[in-house]
């Protein structure tokens, strides 16, 4: 039997009973379309996430205070010490270094007059308008101040100065920070939000201010933007020198950028798949129903199975044929499955294009191949119990 031929039989087959075939492959068509729009919803969330992390760079080495190690009798053993101004100051000083940015962060009521707002209050250095491409739209950002007690200013952000302010002038006006007066001396440039969290709702003051406000002895975190002449290795093995040597042990821990990029990329990596695995289970549903209809289409076929043993097709062909049935089924559901996912992708780009959905092209292409793989699995017994019939046996049925 030759190829056009045996095309030519197993698509009759296919369309001889169009309704069965078409049920019987909206199962793998549903399969495929879950595993599409999912694999693509996590791939998106993925690309998002490291897309938000990335806009600040990779050359970033975060430090935050606290080391945590396994002793010899596998129980942990944790050492906090806080990171203070004087550690910073102490940073800014490293050769490659070229921002050191403090972290002090919390949320309070921002009021102006009779307006209140509660908000974000993160405290800072002036440094980070620079280490994160921060931009102010009017008046200035936080000074330069080496004094301990740096002077009350606040810079908004762009939707507090419009819920406090309108169309207002802000710059000059005293608001209050958590109770504290402060002197508003800047507005930033609208950024939008990373995460979920919105860079626009909050207000910046500085780093020291901070800790007096929110009643804490240490930043939260310092992070260090280095240059592209030096490495993250090379950065964080100088960082630790100079904290080891004024702390007296290695009681902090070191965060690059790239490290967390690679930990979340696996991460989500992982999720993305797990994802896909619950998908395929609407695609194994799929499975069994091309199982099931062919199987129970094997007694009314039996008459069709005498006749073309009796013109000479073997045991083989005739093997041939109905697995090549439950593959045509298979794929055309595939087909239909992915094109329709994809069209809801297409549909979801323009109405809603923020939305995360990025599809894979190797997630897509193995789940058709999987959709194949299944409905060669599931042909391949009633094809096997089809080619066992004696012709004698399926012509007197007839």
């Amino acid at each position: 039997m030759r190829w056009l031929d045996w095309l030519r039989l197993v698509l009759s087959s296919v369309l001889a009973s169009p309704l069965k075939s078409l049920l019987t492959a909206l199962g793998i068509a549903i399969g495929i379309a879950a595993v599409t729009l999912l694999t693509s919803l996590g791939e998106g969330v993925r690309h998002y996430v490291l897309d938000n992390f990335s806009q600040f760079g990779t050359r970033i080495i975060a430090i935050s205070p606290g080391k945590t190690e396994t002793s010899g009798m596998g129980s942990l053993i944790s050492s906090v010490r806080l990171l203070t101004m004087d550690d910073l100051r102490l940073l800014e000083n490293l050769p490659g270094a070229e921002h050191v940015v403090a972290n002090v962060q919390g949320s309070g009521p921002i009021r102006h007059g009779e307006k209140v707002r509660n908000t974000t209050i993160y405290g800072t250095t002036p440094s980070m308008v620079k280490a994160w491409d921060f931009k102010v739209a009017s008046g200035r950002f936080l000074p330069d101040n080496h004094r301990q007690n740096s002077p009350a200013y606040a810079v908004l952000g762009h939707k507090v100065k419009s819920e406090l302010f309108a169309t207002s002038n802000p710059l000059g006006e005293i608001i209050r920070v958590g109770g504290q007066r402060y002197r508003v001396i800047g507005v930033m440039q609208e950024k939008g939000s990373m995460l979920g969290f919105d860079l626009d709702d909050m207000v910046y003051i500085p780093a020291d201010r901070a800790l007096s406000l929110f009643d804490r002895e240490g930043l939260m975190e310092i992070d260090v933007v280095f240059s592209a002449a030096t490495t993250s290795d090379r950065m964080a093995s100088l960082i630790k020198q100079r904290l080891i040597a004024r702390h007296g042990q290695e009681d902090f821990t070191l965060v690059t950028q790239d490290e967390m990029l690679a930990s979340l990329n696996r991460i989500l990596s992982m999720l993305t798949l797990g994802i896909a695995a619950l998908g395929s289970i609407s695609l194994i549903v799929g499975g069994v129903g091309i199982f099931t209809v062919m199987t129970t289409n094997l007694a009314e076929r039996i008459p069709e199975i005498g006749l073309l043993r009796a013109i000479g097709t073997s045991r083989r062909q005739l093997l041939g044929i109905f697995v090549g049935e439950a593959i045509a089924l298979s794929l055309l559901g595939g087909l239909a499955g992915m094109g329709f996912a994809l069209l809801v992708l297409g549909i979801l780009s323009i109405v809603l294009p923020e939305f995360p959905m990025t599809p894979n092209v190797i997630y897509l292409f193995s789940a058709l191949i999987s959709s194949v793989i299944i409905g060669l699995i599931a042909g391949i017994r009633p094809a096997w119990q089809a080619s066992k019939l004696s012709p004698v046996v399926a012509l007197r049925d007839e």
